[in-house]
């Protein structure tokens, strides 16, 4: 039995309204997606850019530094390759730069055929007073669900 990896950013659905999502494939060496599949990487300050030819990348992504690794080991913190469908990536060039949207990472996972694959969002950021209603409303929730639970006991 394989054991599920999943790894989110959770801090990028409280900053950012999202408005679109894809998924990307990434291009990663043998140590990073060993040490991806012993879950230890985090997305938490990472985001996308796209550089000169268009292509997608994301910044700042963390993934430890495979233990049993040689020499040939790989940077823990770096830019790792995107892999869309070139109408995907055209859309997303054009809303970032004419829109003024930014491109977060969401999730990190490995689908049932072993790759490593990376749930991206098209986002806005969010202002003050709509970080303060989010909180606000997952509060009410949270004692909306502890009365009905005191309710049905």
């Amino acid at each position: 039995m394989q054991k599920r990896i999943n790894i989110q950013n959770k801090k990028a659905r409280f900053e950012y309204e999202i408005l679109d999502q894809f998924t990307a494939g990434i291009v990663l060496t043998g140590t990073e997606i060993k040490s991806i599949r012993d879950s230890k990487a985090s997305i938490a300050e990472s985001f996308c850019e796209f550089n000169e030819n268009g292509e997608l990348f994301a910044v700042n992504m963390y993934i430890e530094e495979y233990a049993f690794g040689t020499r040939f080991n790989h940077r823990p913190r770096g830019s790792r390759k995107l892999l869309l469908q070139k109408k995907e990536l055209n859309k997303l060039l054009k809303q970032v730069k004419n829109s003024g949207l930014t491109i977060v990472p969401l999730k990190l996972f490995i689908n049932d055929k072993g790759f490593a694959k990376m749930l991206i969002a098209l986002a806005r950021g969010k202002k003050l007073y709509d970080k303060r209603d989010t909180l606000k409303d997952r509060d009410n929730k949270r004692d909306l669900d502890r009365i009905k639970k005191s309710f049905n006991k």
